[in-house]
Order: structure tokens, then C-alpha cells, then sequence
């Protein structure tokens, strides 16, 4: 697919409410396929001026492109829905590729990669509100946990707050969650360690003033193996995150079966790696997904 970005600002500046219209129209499906299985592709990466993709700084910089490689991973077989910010959800309902499909709204984008305030991230994406509005299917929030970081205690609390507002509107939640700290050059790093992924589980997993909507979006530990026990620490639902996966696709593709196999385990979110796999080859890398489901 072409994304004719002319006709995407024609409609944007002389009839915004193109937006609004294409969302009250839109098909909806139940959030889990038929199989019991979610396969989603993240883009909520821009927001944050998270831009690179592996060795290219601006990778996601161009939007036709990126709305492109997007489309061509919706029309996908086995590929459930999105996860991305406003102004790309916005576009996708404009172009229709969001008919029957699954729709997250990316909640909290103020933690800007590399700045001060990084792990003070606030909601500045989808309230509730907006999620229930345009008829999405559910919301994500990003939690960084540094211990040394006053900045993840205002964080911790509006999560908490931002968990109970969906639960009232009986509307999913996929909360992720990370023990985090920086690194000598101040560069924030998340720890994929068994014993800090197993106690961001445990964080996130109490949050809130109900956890019937909450679920979970954890990675794969540095050590594969140590899936089992980690994610033995929530009985709430859970998918598994994708990140960054350098040139070892198919390393990456080993990890993530394993961990599928997990009673608590029910899919996929996966964004660059997909969207911008090292062969290029966009419809491959996400059919070979999908099959590990």
C-alpha cells in the first residue's frame, strides 16, 4: 500500500472530523483471536523521540514510510491489531486499516529518550477517556521503576490511577514494566534479569485499586530459561514485549517460543524488529511471528 500523504493532510486541515467518523464506523473484534492469542505491532516508539532502529538514528522519522510498513503488517494473516500513539492512529483510521483489527492507545510518551525527566513519565498520550471514545480496544503504559529515581515514585502513582480509571470503563490495560537505572553515561538501561523482572511483575501486578483489567507486557530475560519461574510471580495475563533484537532475528524468534509456551503467556507485542527487520523483508519477519503463535 501507498500512503498518499497529500490526501492525508487534505482530510486533516479541511475535515478533521474525518477522524471522529472513521473510528465510530470502525469494525470491532474481541480482543483475543480465536485461538486465545493476541499478535499485536507496536509504533508508539516515535513519541518518545525513540527514532533509531538499531544502527539507524532515524530510522521511524519518515511517517509515510513507517505508515506503510504498518499497513503492510495489519494486512498480514494472523496479525491482530496496533499499538501506537494519536497522531498514528489517527492516520491509520484515515487510511481504514484498522477495520476489524485490535486498537491499543499508547497512554504515557512524557519519559523522552535521554532526558533528565525520563523516568518521570507522565500521560501525555490516550486518557481513558479518549480510549473509550473513539471505541478502542484497550490501553498501554510504559512503568520504569529506578530505585534511585524520585522521579519513578510519580510515576508508580499515576499508573495506579490511570489502572483504576480503565478498570471503571471495564476497558484491558497492558501495563509494562521494568526495573531500570543509568549506566555511567547516564544512559537509562533496563535490567532483564530474572530477579528484576521478576519484581516489576510483582510491582505492576499491584497497582490499582482492581487488577481485573490489568495485564502484562514483560520482555524475555536475559536467560531464557528463567521464563518459567519469572512469570510464575502474576497470575494476569501476559504478552510478551519484542525491544530491540539487532541482527539475531532468528535468536530473538527462539526466545519468544519458549516463553509462548507459558500458562500466563497469551501473545505478542513487537514493533521495530517487525517493521524494520535487518533483510528488509517486513511481511517475512512478521509471518514468522505469527507462527509462533
Amino acid at each position: 500500500m501507498t500512503v498518499d500523504v497529500s490526501q492525508l493532510v487534505h482530510l486533516r486541515s479541511h475535515r478533521p472530523e474525518a477522524i471522529a467518523e472513521a473510528a465510530a464506523r470502525r469494525p470491532r473484534r474481541s480482543l483475543l483471536n480465536d485461538n486465545g492469542r493476541l499478535m499485536i505491532v507496536a509504533a508508539d516508539h516515535p513519541a518518545r523521540g525513540a527514532l533509531g532502529v538499531g544502527g539507524r538514528s532515524m530510522a521511524m522519522a519518515n511517517r509515510a514510510d513507517l505508515l506503510e510498513r504498518l499497513c503492510l503488517a495489519l494486512s498480514r494473516p494472523g496479525v491482530d491489531g496496533v499499538l501506537a500513539t494519536a497522531d498514528i492512529l489517527d492516520d491509520l483510521l484515515l487510511l481504514g486499516a484498522l477495520d476489524g483489527k485490535v486498537v491499543l492507545g499508547s497512554m504515557n510518551r512524557g519519559g523522552l529518550q535521554g532526558a533528565s525527566f525520563e523516568l518521570d513519565d507522565r500521560f501525555t498520550g490516550h486518557r481513558p477517556e479518549d480510549i473509550e471514545r473513539l471505541g478502542f480496544d484497550a490501553g498501554k503504559l510504559l512503568l520504569r521503576i529506578d530505585y534511585d529515581d524520585p522521579g519513578s515514585l510519580t510515576t508508580l502513582e499515576s499508573t495506579a490511577r490511570a489502572i483504576d480509571d480503565m478498570a471503571a470503563r471495564r476497558l484491558p490495560v497492558f501495563v509494562e514494566p521494568f526495573i531500570s537505572r543509568r549506566d555511567d553515561t547516564g544512559r537509562l538501561r533496563n535490567d532483564l534479569s530474572a530477579e528484576a523482572v521478576t519484581r516489576s511483575i510483582a510491582i505492576a501486578s499491584g497497582l490499582g485499586g482492581s487488577s481485573a483489567y490489568t495485564w502484562l507486557k514483560v520482555p524475555v530475560t536475559d536467560n531464557p530459561d528463567d521464563m518459567a519461574e519469572v512469570m510464575a510471580a502474576s497470575t494476569l495475563p501476559a504478552v510478551l514485549l519484542g525491544g530491540e533484537v539487532g541482527d539475531d532475528q532468528d535468536g530473538a524468534y527462539e526466545k519468544w517460543r519458549g516463553a509462548l509456551q507459558l500458562p500466563t503467556v497469551r501473545g505478542l507485542v513487537v514493533g521495530r524488529s517487525l517493521l524494520y527487520p535487518a533483510d528488509g523483508d517486513v511481511a517475512a519477519a512478521v509471518d514468522t511471528a505469527v507462527g509462533l503463535l
